[in-house]
């Protein structure tokens, strides 16, 4: 088994939830794969949080919610262009909980997102707007924390701006490209998010280099 990682490292288990997961509304390629790779990576963390895409049935990032548009189509929410995805993590269904065979009892804290129907929330750590805080960075500081892992769903989204937010809030951070997959919506998005996240100083790593 590997060793556990420093008491000052979190790790950031982003939205492994049903939706996302092989059958779901809005499921991410080869998604299922990554679960037995984060429930390994839990046991080396003292620190776990989950972030649970949260939304209220008719969020303003659904297509169905904008008359005439589809999935994949921009809109702009308040001030932010925002692309429209299928209903997706309705809160209180099936899509919204977590992937059966994620292990629960690691998870030392879930946070919300996504909950205010007028504005999506990719990061767990605000939303897009920059607005509606979720309370995790203050739970970070906290609890001592310095550095962050992150992992999940999806790489080209949530994880991403996860990542960045937690650059933002002082955070030393590694996404794990391993544990993760992306949406893709164009063919280079993943390679693309990886690129960005580098730039703004995000370390890239495989379990392996833990």
């Amino acid at each position: 088994m590997a060793a556990m990682l420093d008491q000052d490292t979190a790790l950031i288990v982003v939205d492994i939830q049903n939706d996302f997961c092989g059958g779901g509304a809005l499921a991410v390629p080869d998604a299922d794969a990554v679960v037995p790779v984060i429930n390994d990576l839990m046991g080396r963390f003292q620190t776990v949080v989950a972030s649970l895409d949260y939304h209220p049935a008719g969020h303003g990032s659904f297509a169905s919610s904008h008359e005439g548009k589809a999935v994949g189509d921009m809109v702009a929410l308040g001030e932010v262009d925002q692309v429209l995805w299928p209903d997706h993590c309705v809160a209180d269904t099936y899509g919204s909980e977590l992937h059966p065979d994620l292990l629960n009892d690691p998870i030392t804290k879930f946070v919300l997102k996504g909950t205010d129907p007028a504005i999506d929330s990719y990061s767990a750590f605000r939303d897009n707007a920059q607005g509606g805080d979720t309370g995790l960075a203050t739970y970070l500081h906290e609890a001592g924390i310095i550095k962050v892992v992150v992992v999940g769903l999806a790489l080209d989204y949530c994880v991403k701006f996860t990542a960045l937010d937690a650059v933002k809030n002082g955070f030393e951070t590694t996404v794990v490209v391993d544990a993760t997959r992306a949406v893709n919506l164009a063919p280079d998005d993943g390679e693309a998010a990886i690129a960005q996240l580098r730039d703004a100083g995000v370390a890239i790593a495989q379990v392996a280099g833990l």
